[in-house]
């Protein structure tokens, strides 16, 4: 039974890594877009699930397509991938001093023997950051990290330091939850 992770993020590939479990990669080409008529969690799910269904459909036999994304949310506003340095700056100014909540959904499509089954859920995980001066803001734009990251942050780069609480899955926040992503699997008898 191949594993197919439907993304290029290195963060999610790292932590199947860490879990030991064996998959190859096939980014999704689908595209990402809002959906003004589902709310936070709705669009969370319809995103991991359109990336994964775009790999399902490329692809043949027996096999598992892991799908996932990640939305970061402060007073149900959507922070997403930064466009360029000074929304990075933006973004960071909004979401510091704070707390914000990151969503991370899941998608597996499984077909074994004909037999075809999906999982789609969500994980809500709320984050508190620190007061973050100016300039600390520029010395971590300026570092590369924020970049392609939801909310322009990584929470295990340099800008863990701002963290003080967590309150949820701490890999959810990474990337992937793994502890679902592997319970999934282990229900199918995939591994």
């Amino acid at each position: 039974m191949k594993i197919i992770l439907a993304s290029q993020s290195e963060r999610r590939a790292a932590i199947l890594e860490l879990a030991k479990i064996d998959f190859e990669i096939i980014p999704s080409n689908y595209e990402e877009k809002m959906l003004e008529q589902l709310n936070i969690e709705e669009q969370s799910k319809e995103l991991a699930y359109g990336k994964a269904l775009d790999v399902f459909n490329n692809t043949q036999g027996d096999r598992t397509i892991i799908g996932s994304d990640t939305i970061v949310v402060k007073n149900n506003k959507i922070f997403g991938k930064p466009k360029n340095r000074a929304d990075a700056i933006r973004m960071l100014k909004e979401l510091q001093d704070d707390r914000h909540y990151v969503y991370t959904s899941l998608a597996i499509l499984i077909e074994n023997q004909g037999k075809y089954e999906e999982y789609k859920e969500v994980i809500k995980t709320e984050i508190i950051v620190d007061s973050i001066s100016d300039a600390e803001i520029i010395d971590y734009v300026d570092s590369e990290e924020p970049y392609d990251k939801a909310g322009s942050y990584a929470i295990q780069s340099s800008f863990a330091k701002y963290i003080s609480g967590i309150r949820g899955n701490y890999m959810s926040v990474v990337g992937l939850p793994i502890d679902r992503v592997y319970r999934i699997l282990k229900e199918n008898e995939i591994l």
